[in-house]
């Protein structure tokens, strides 16, 4: 019996009532949004929230498309005139895209390997002799030399039959589901460093992969990334391994079985090169992408939810802030923004090596005048180098000022990103991008969300890798 798609869905959703989900896609058919349906047709869903709804957009997406690709490649292989009944149901009851994959594989436009070219020589006929273990198969080969084809004695006839089986036993969606959940399960990913790429990771950055393994099962998210980083740059060199006797007995006892002789050993010599050529090499993709969209995936979620805590700290109203950059060679840069966080004045001080005695012991003075001058009452300290000195040496000062001024750290991840914007440009034009970071660092404290919108997220800094997952 055919299932609409509100029963399939069900089926990912077993919770959630058939009724429910048919309204919920009836609703995001004629254009609804997630937001409104879950707050406006709450009657009509049965008190769906906005989750369950996008968990329903999401399964019933994943269903069409693979009942769309079903469909697809059923009509391809129709048109091939291939299309057996077990072949249809099969495709017709696979549960996930890979499936489909894999039983499409054999049919699929291959561009003219080697088999290809065997086949053409009219070598099928002897390949399939062989994997039925005929017993003229010797004499068949011998009648198959034929200099005119390029089969000028047995061994290129034999290497013909080799890669037809081959590349058979790589297209088989049987052996290689088999063989994916064994890796998936017994599989290790192992990285070494590349011969002289030491010296390219000058920080030691990638240092605890240089010779490094673990299961595929057990790898987290942050060290599938820095692996693929390393991979990236040219350090590291990633494989994922796995023990081969139980793949190769699982292969060989189903190709062969008891049978034994020369196409016993034709049929195993090429059985095993199908794996390691086709199959192997394909699972490791495989297992390599879905393990790096899984760790994107991970590490989006938790960029979100840093990102979101950073935006939503509650804003500090009334007050006049100073912005402090900390820095050693090129001084600590001041900016103070009123309590509505337009700017007032800016200044340099050198109160850190390598800066002469004189400036250093000049540092204090003028930090404390500048603070009495614009009746500073919150110092916001970014976080950045020279921060711990900075702290010390604004923690010292403030002692000796009457009014009460207090300090705080503050993440100035991404304002040097804005320092160097259009428009920061455009708003302070006149400033070097020094004294423009200042003003930003006072403002975080005081509005962080509307300060923190000026700067493209993925330089704010509150993730892992997020330059690497997909934007």
């Amino acid at each position: 019996m055919d299932m609409t798609l509100a029963e399939k869905i069900q089926h990912d959703l077993p919770k959630i009532r058939v009724k429910q989900i048919a309204e919920t896609l009836k609703m995001l058919e004629e254009g609804d949004t997630v937001p409104f349906i879950a707050r406006y047709r709450k009657e009509r869903t049965s008190n769906l929230d906005e989750v369950e709804i996008r968990d329903i957009q999401a399964s019933a997406h994943r269903i069409q498309t693979l009942d769309k690709r079903k469909d697809e490649v059923i009509k391809i292989i129709e048109e091939q005139k291939a299309l057996t009944p077990k072949l249809k149901k099969q495709i017709e009851t696979a549960t996930v895209l890979q499936q489909v994959e894999d039983l499409y594989l054999p049919y699929k436009q291959k561009r003219r390997t080697k088999a290809t070219i065997a086949k053409e020589k009219g070598l099928l006929p002897l390949a399939k002799a062989a994997t039925s273990f005929d017993n003229e198969l010797d004499n068949k080969i011998s009648q198959a030399i034929d200099p005119d084809k390029d089969l000028s004695d047995r061994e290129t006839v034999i290497s013909g039959i080799h890669e037809i089986i081959a590349e058979e036993v790589g297209d088989s969606a049987n052996f290689r589901k088999w063989i994916r959940q064994n890796t998936n399960r017994y599989g290790v990913m192992t990285t070494k460093v590349k011969r002289g790429a030491k010296e390219k990771d000058e920080t030691g950055t990638f240092q605890q992969y240089y010779d490094f393994t673990q299961s595929v099962r057990e790898i987290p998210s942050y060290r599938t990334l820095a692996i693929n980083r390393g991979e990236k740059e040219g350090i590291l060199n990633v494989k994922i391994t796995v023990n081969e006797t139980p793949i190769n007995w699982y292969l060989t006892s189903n190709m062969i079985g008891k049978h034994s002789g020369l196409a016993a050993d034709i049929v195993k010599d090429a059985t095993l090169d199908g794996y390691q050529r086709f199959i192997g090499p394909a699972i490791e993709r495989e297992i390599r992408k879905e393990l790096s969209e899984k760790a994107a995936e991970h590490a989006i979620d938790i960029f979100g939810k840093n990102l979101y805590n950073l935006l939503m700290q509650a804003p500090l109203k009334g007050r006049i802030v100073m912005g402090f950059d900390p820095a050693y060679r090129t001084g600590c840069k001041l900016a103070v923004v009123d309590s509505n966080g337009k700017y007032l004045d800016k200044t340099v001080i050198y109160p850190h090596k390598p800066a002469s005695e004189a400036k250093r012991k000049a540092a204090e003075g003028l930090f404390i005048d500048f603070i009495n001058k614009n009746h500073v009452e919150m110092i916001a300290i970014g976080n950045g180098t020279a921060s711990r000195e900075s702290e010390q040496f604004v923690a010292n000062a403030i002692k000796k000022i009457d009014a009460p001024v207090y300090y705080v750290i503050v993440n100035e991840a991404g304002a040097s990103v804005y320092s160097a914007s259009r428009v920061a440009r455009e708003e302070f034009p006149d400033f070097s991008v020094e004294q423009r970071s200042a003003v930003s660092i006072a403002r975080r404290i005081q509005d962080p969300l509307a300060e923190l919108v000026k700067i493209d997220p993925q330089a704010i800094g509150v993730g892992q890798y997020q330059h690497d997952v997909p934007q």
